[in-house]
């Protein structure tokens, strides 16, 4: 079992959606939406969708907090689940399809028949060539996590050996910017969370979100050791090109205008980072 595996549901989770279900007079969703809350009408925007009759969204696992569950058969809720799962509903979908692919995949535009791609992924220009964005949901913050009981620190970090994942910004900003001694690149997110707990590398470094959930979901083996404000913004991903591509934006402006993106984060991200804020992690020096 890599560190990375959620072995059950928090029941709180439950509990915060329902009552933010009754506090913003919505309705809990149905088979087919997992658990999460329904805001506003269904089916006052309308696309044609890449798979007919629902709504597929390209996820890369795990993603503790943004996608809860192993497989994504199993996930019924989490913060990325729960907006596209609302973008669906005002779509008139009744069905969101999941399907886990590699992250440098996504950012590559190599996937195909999909609606929007979530994987807190930062906005780049090189990224810009290949694929369209969304409208930004959150920041992109960088986290640093390592074995409980590491001594890393800002000042020691560019002579440790690091790990990170393929196709990520990381990449350059830990080779190129911090001049990091030595950088190793995982496949997935999971192999580079069980190398650090393991002490294969000194620590490692990806989206501040990821780390928070996985160092709170670890059983105490991870520790969050700091992050590095980069300015950057976090967003989906669609087909290049596509006439959905406006609508589907336009749906995402209406759930952070009508405060269902900040309800959301309220429920299923400061619970998944176990109680600690963003704001609280120590801001690094680059």
């Amino acid at each position: 079992m890599t560190i990375s595996k959620i072995t059950k549901r928090v029941a709180t989770g439950a509990l915060l959606a329902a009552s933010l279900a009754l506090s913003a007079g919505t309705a809990m969703a149905s088979e087919g939406y997992g658990d999460c809350p329904l805001t506003g009408q269904k089916g006052t925007a309308s696309i044609t969708p890449a798979v007919p009759g629902q709504f597929t969204v390209i996820i890369n696992l795990p993603a503790v907090g943004q996608f809860n569950g192993d497989t994504p058969e199993t996930i019924k809720d989490g913060f990325e689940f729960c907006m596209a799962v609302n973008i669906a509903h005002r779509l008139g979908l009744d069905k969101v399809k999941l399907v886990n692919a590699s992250f440098d995949s996504i950012v590559a535009g190599q996937n195909r028949e999909f609606d929007i791609a979530l994987a807190l992924i930062s906005v780049t220009e090189p990224r810009k060539k290949v694929v369209d964005f969304s409208m930004p949901y959150a920041s992109s913050d960088y986290g640093i996590a390592a074995k409980a009981g590491s001594t890393l620190n800002e000042e020691t970090i560019k002579t440790s050996h690091m790990g990170t994942q393929a196709g990520t910004t990381m990449i350059p900003f830990l080779q190129e910017t911090l001049k990091v001694a030595q950088v190793d690149v995982f496949d997935d997110t999971g192999s580079m969370f069980t190398a650090a707990a393991a002490g294969k590398v000194d620590a490692v470094m990806t989206d501040l979100g990821i780390v928070l959930g996985q160092v709170a979901n670890s059983n105490g083996k991870l520790v969050t050791l700091g992050k590095y404000s980069t300015g950057g913004q976090t967003a989906g991903i669609y087909q290049k090109g596509s006439s959905n591509n406006p609508v589907i934006d336009k749906v995402m402006e209406e759930l952070k205008a009508d405060g269902t993106l900040k309800q959301l984060e309220k429920a299923y991200l400061l619970e998944s980072f176990g109680g600690v804020s963003p704001d609280d992690v120590p801001a690094w020096k680059q």
